[in-house]
Protein backbone atom coordinates (compact mmCIF):
# COMPACT_ATOMS: atom_id res chain seq x y z
CA UNK A 1 0.00 0.00 0.00
CA UNK A 2 1.81 3.35 -1.28
CA UNK A 3 2.13 5.47 1.56
CA UNK A 4 0.58 9.43 1.26
CA UNK A 5 2.14 12.32 2.64
CA UNK A 6 -0.08 14.54 5.06
CA UNK A 7 -0.88 18.25 3.17
CA UNK A 8 -0.58 21.41 5.68
CA UNK A 9 -2.50 24.22 4.57
CA UNK A 10 -2.77 27.52 5.83
CA UNK A 11 -5.62 30.03 5.79
CA UNK A 12 -5.66 33.55 6.05
CA UNK A 13 -9.01 35.78 6.21
CA UNK A 14 -8.94 39.55 7.34
CA UNK A 15 -12.38 41.00 8.33
CA UNK A 16 -13.27 43.96 7.97
CA UNK A 17 -13.57 45.98 11.04
CA UNK A 18 -16.86 45.99 11.99
CA UNK A 19 -17.37 42.38 10.91
CA UNK A 20 -15.11 40.54 13.35
CA UNK A 21 -16.90 39.47 15.98
CA UNK A 22 -19.88 37.76 13.32
CA UNK A 23 -16.43 35.95 11.60
CA UNK A 24 -15.26 34.78 14.90
CA UNK A 25 -18.23 33.19 15.51
CA UNK A 26 -18.92 31.65 12.17
CA UNK A 27 -15.09 30.18 11.69
CA UNK A 28 -15.83 28.81 15.68
CA UNK A 29 -18.79 26.92 14.31
CA UNK A 30 -16.65 25.37 11.14
CA UNK A 31 -14.23 24.37 13.26
CA UNK A 32 -16.44 21.70 15.11
CA UNK A 33 -17.79 20.09 11.54
CA UNK A 34 -14.64 20.16 10.11
CA UNK A 35 -13.12 18.33 13.16
CA UNK A 36 -15.27 15.53 12.39
CA UNK A 37 -14.21 15.57 8.61
CA UNK A 38 -12.66 12.02 7.44
CA UNK A 39 -9.05 12.57 7.61
CA UNK A 40 -8.84 15.85 9.70
CA UNK A 41 -5.80 15.42 11.53
CA UNK A 42 -5.26 19.50 12.57
CA UNK A 43 -7.70 22.29 12.11
CA UNK A 44 -7.08 25.12 14.60
CA UNK A 45 -8.28 28.43 14.44
CA UNK A 46 -5.99 31.41 16.02
CA UNK A 47 -6.57 35.05 16.06
CA UNK A 48 -4.88 38.48 15.74
CA UNK A 49 -6.61 41.73 15.11
CA UNK A 50 -9.28 41.06 12.90
CA UNK A 51 -6.89 38.30 11.53
CA UNK A 52 -7.82 34.70 11.45
CA UNK A 53 -5.54 32.17 10.24
CA UNK A 54 -6.29 28.29 10.27
CA UNK A 55 -3.68 25.79 10.51
CA UNK A 56 -4.62 22.84 9.28
CA UNK A 57 -2.90 19.37 8.28
CA UNK A 58 -4.92 16.74 6.50
CA UNK A 59 -3.92 12.54 5.61
CA UNK A 60 -3.61 12.64 2.19
CA UNK A 61 -4.93 15.51 -0.73
CA UNK A 62 -7.78 13.22 -0.94
CA UNK A 63 -9.29 14.24 2.43
CA UNK A 64 -8.17 18.01 1.09
CA UNK A 65 -10.31 17.58 -1.70
CA UNK A 66 -13.57 16.41 0.32
CA UNK A 67 -12.75 19.38 2.88
CA UNK A 68 -12.90 21.90 0.09
CA UNK A 69 -16.09 20.17 -1.03
CA UNK A 70 -17.46 19.98 2.52
CA UNK A 71 -21.27 21.48 3.83
CA UNK A 72 -18.95 23.28 6.45
CA UNK A 73 -17.15 25.33 4.34
CA UNK A 74 -19.43 26.33 2.07
CA UNK A 75 -21.29 27.13 4.82
CA UNK A 76 -18.42 29.38 6.53
CA UNK A 77 -17.29 30.65 2.95
CA UNK A 78 -21.27 32.19 2.60
CA UNK A 79 -21.42 33.03 5.69
CA UNK A 80 -18.31 35.48 5.63
CA UNK A 81 -17.56 36.18 1.88
CA UNK A 82 -18.77 40.10 2.21
CA UNK A 83 -17.60 40.32 5.47
CA UNK A 84 -13.88 39.67 4.51
CA UNK A 85 -11.79 42.56 3.67
CA UNK A 86 -9.97 40.94 0.88
CA UNK A 87 -10.16 37.27 -0.68
CA UNK A 88 -8.88 34.59 1.72
CA UNK A 89 -4.94 33.48 1.13
CA UNK A 90 -4.82 29.52 1.20
CA UNK A 91 -1.13 28.38 0.74
CA UNK A 92 -0.79 24.06 0.49
CA UNK A 93 2.52 23.84 2.50
CA UNK A 94 5.52 21.31 2.31
CA UNK A 95 7.87 20.96 5.19
CA UNK A 96 11.45 22.02 4.90
CA UNK A 97 13.46 19.53 7.15
CA UNK A 98 15.87 21.26 9.59
CA UNK A 99 16.30 21.27 13.41
CA UNK A 100 14.91 18.33 15.71
CA UNK A 101 13.08 16.64 13.29
CA UNK A 102 10.74 16.24 16.41
CA UNK A 103 10.19 19.75 16.49
CA UNK A 104 10.71 20.80 13.05
CA UNK A 105 7.49 19.53 11.23
CA UNK A 106 3.55 19.14 12.18
CA UNK A 107 2.89 15.41 13.15
CA UNK A 108 -0.38 13.29 13.35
Amino acid sequence: MPSSNPIVVVATMTAKPESVDTVREACTQAVEAVHGEPGCELYSLHEADGTFVFVEQWADADALTAHSKAPAIAALFGAVGELLDGAPDIKMLQPVAAGDPAKGKLRS
